[in-house]
């Protein structure tokens, strides 16, 4: 005879319970206790006291939720989880490496994730052929002090020169600033056998341009260096706004420079409306990812990068694989590592909206 089917208790169908509905559980509990909170007080002594520890209970409520997000994520999708890890070692900001996420599939093998994660940030970096050297322009290179903008005029110049002869190509030295920056581009047109212009100060350069109309194929521009804070950047960079139909200006980054301070280098020349930026000094930089986060979030393409003095060798195009796979490399090379700690600081508050 066949026994009876014992129904299990309610004790052991708690036991058996997956761990995530106790994480779920706890997610909903802290989020329904944060939305409850008021967001402030009115403001007097009594209301600033209250309003001081409410804000504290919000945060460690907070912290509390950014953690069972995250321990539900590293659960949920362990691949997931490995990429961030890997994109912030690699110096990819929190917003951008979230973004790259959201788009990989649920249910992938990590060889899969990593080929996708390295693809994304290289569809995502936007460079320009070599158009310079092959169609000419007219080129302003503009830059903090020191990012190699005359050594970069330099490499082009000579590469220009070899490849089409000295006819149809001009120098123009317009910072005044630096002693012996217009002595530097007359030397080097000298030795090229091209025309060098120095105009007497930086604001006749439109009268300078107009002037020589259509008279050479590639003019490329020297211009001051300057210092973020510098007093003079406004004015100069709406004059070479002003000029915007008649020449493009390149933004000169030094790859060695660190994420943040090349983010307010953007936003501090974007009155010049740089159509590209040129990548300097690579061979010094200890970490690229935050550089190339910077230049994809800015939209800003990428014409040359440069890894070293030699001129004209360590000058070439811009291709966006090699860039991310440097980034990957100087990543592994110096030991960079993200603990746990760090990452659920990063993205524990976004851990939802993952996959």
């Amino acid at each position: 005879m066949t026994p009876a089917r014992r129904e299990p208790t309610i004790n052991e169908q708690a036991s058996d319970a997956p761990a995530a509905n106790s994480v779920s559980a706890h997610k909903d509990f802290a989020a329904e206790a944060l939305a409850e909170l008021p967001a402030a007080l009115p403001a007097t002594n009594g209301g600033d006291a209250m309003g001081s520890e409410l804000k504290t209970l919000r945060r460690m409520l907070e912290t509390q939720l950014a953690q069972l997000a995250w321990n539900d994520l590293t659960r949920r999708a362990p691949v997931h989880v490995e990429i961030l890890r890997e994109l912030t070692e690699i110096g990819i900001t929190p917003d951008l490496s979230d973004y790259i996420l959201k788009q990989l599939p649920e249910k992938v093998e990590i060889g899969f994730a990593r080929r996708f994660a390295i693809a994304g940030l290289s569809q995502y970096l936007t460079v320009t052929s070599d158009r310079w050297l092959e169609n000419g322009g007219r080129v302003a290179f503009i830059g903090a002090t020191g990012v190699g903008k005359t050594t970069t005029i330099a490499k082009l110049a000579v590469r220009w020169v070899l490849r089409h002869g000295p006819r149809d190509m001009a120098l123009v030295g317009c910072d005044t600033v630096r002693i012996g920056a217009q002595d530097q581009i007359q030397s080097l047109g000298q030795l090229l056998g091209v025309p060098v212009y120095t105009p007497e100060n930086f604001e006749s350069l439109p009268t300078l341009l107009a002037r020589l109309g259509e008279r050479h194929r590639l003019i490329l521009i020297d211009t001051p260096g300057s210092s973020l804070r510098d007093a003079q950047l406004a004015s100069r960079l709406g004059v070479l706004s002003n000029c915007a139909s008649q020449m493009e200006t390149a933004l000169v980054l030094a790859g060695s420079t660190q994420a943040g301070a090349i983010e307010e280098t953007i936003k501090r020349f974007a009155p010049a409306n740089p159509a590209c930026c040129v990548l300097t000094k690579l061979d010094e930089a200890a970490s690229l990812g935050g550089a190339l986060s910077a230049l994809i979030r800015a939209r800003l393409p990428v014409s040359y990068v440069s890894e070293g003095q030699r001129v004209p060798e360590d000058l070439r195009p811009a291709r966006a694989l090699e860039l991310v796979s440097a980034a990957v490399r100087l990543a592994k090379a110096s030991g960079a590592a993200a603990d746990e700690d760090l990452l659920r600081r990063r993205f524990g508050k976004t851990a939802n909206a993952i996959t």
